[in-house]
């Protein structure tokens, strides 16, 4: 395993991360949850993923069984607020965040979290008033660092000045990325260059499509994300990566990969690690020996003609529009449901 420091001033945190936003507490049972964080553990994996609203709690509950007994200092726990809720005060508000940490905190069993991150853009509620609350859990020693997920460029430029005025920084982004999912490439990977913060992907396998398991004209095998996790579709139907075109366009890609004797998935996750702006990549598992096979990534160098052959073969199919940065696309569908963009995506 390899370590990098997310952003200019983050955790040190491994190249692959353990998340368990579509498993732990929804698809797989607690033993079998428990067991891939050991074998995460096992690999070197020091970087957990998870959020408040992941399995409406248990995720993170799962995530605290699973480490008990583990050096505290030795892994990184990275959770997320805002997303979902209920009525009350905005996703992001202050009151919203102090509740949130705090059941958080509870459910992990730990009294810090290393990573705390804004779960989506909250229009409802002030961007000061979300930075300040986020340097008071900062303050209080509840939580070590401080990030935002699916944010567009602007967002996270002014949240990054709001930080820097309260004595913080913003040291990170957890946007969705792949092969087959770049809109943060044109906006939001400059802007974060610039301001040193880092990014922690998710879904660089798109949900399971860039492991060649879901094949065109046929049915999505059973137990599979797509027909078996509550959620799956976030990453999946949303984007239509189940449509032929795309799935046509992904055997292609597997053929290049056995071409240079590499799995598909392996492929799939180097690509991502290839970007030196990707500081660490969450994935899951709804199986231990999934994670070993995958981490084979972080060693795998892949040559210039093969990431051109691969851009070739996926050509039309690559999302790249930074409008459907996940914040600006909920904003534009609540104005507008037909709005282009989005039922380019979503159809």
């Amino acid at each position: 395993m390899e370590y990098r420091r997310l952003g200019a001033s983050g955790p040190v945190v491994s190249r692959v991360a353990f998340g368990n936003s579509l498993t732990a507490g929804n698809q797989l049972d607690d033993r079998t949850a428990a067991a891939c964080v050991r074998a995460a553990l096992d690999a070197g994996i020091t970087t957990f993923d998870t959020a408040d609203a992941y399995a409406g709690g248990r995720a993170e509950e799962h995530l605290g069984r699973a480490l008990v007994g583990v050096d505290r200092d030795a892994v990184v726990i990275c959770t997320k607020v805002g997303r979902g809720g209920g009525p009350g005060p905005g996703a992001l508000s202050r009151t919203r965040i102090a509740e949130s940490l705090d059941a958080s905190l509870r459910r992990l069993g730990t009294g810090h979290v290393d990573l705390y991150q804004a779960h989506l853009y909250d229009d409802s509620t002030p961007l000061e008033e979300t930075m300040s609350a986020f340097a008071d859990a900062v303050a209080a020693g509840k939580v070590r660092h401080v990030g935002v997920s699916e944010w567009a460029a602007d967002e996270i430029e002014r949240a990054a000045a709001l930080a820097r005025d309260l004595g913080i920084e913003l040291v990170s982004n957890q946007p969705q990325y792949s092969m087959l999912w770049r809109v943060i490439e044109a906006e939001v990977v400059p802007a974060c260059a610039s301001l040193g913060v880092g990014q922690m992907v998710w879904s660089p396998l798109a949900g399971g499509v860039l492991t060649g398991k879901y094949r065109p004209g046929r049915q999505p095998p059973a137990g599979s994300r797509a027909v078996a996790a509550q959620g799956g579709d976030v990453s999946i139907r949303r984007y239509r990566f189940l449509s032929d075109e795309v799935l046509t366009a992904v055997d292609r890609v597997a053929g290049l990969a056995a071409e240079a004797g590499l799995p598909l998935p392996r492929l799939a996750l180097a690509w991502v690690l290839h970007n030196a702006r990707v500081d660490t990549a969450v994935i899951g598992a709804s199986a231990p020996e999934q994670i070993a096979r995958n981490l084979a990534a972080v060693d795998t160098v892949l040559d210039p003609e093969l990431l051109a052959r691969v851009d070739a073969a996926l050509g039309p199919v690559v999302v790249t529009d930074p409008e459907l940065t996940l914040s600006r696309m909920l904003r534009a569908r609540a104005a507008d449901p037909s709005h282009a963009p989005l039922r380019e995506v979503t159809q």
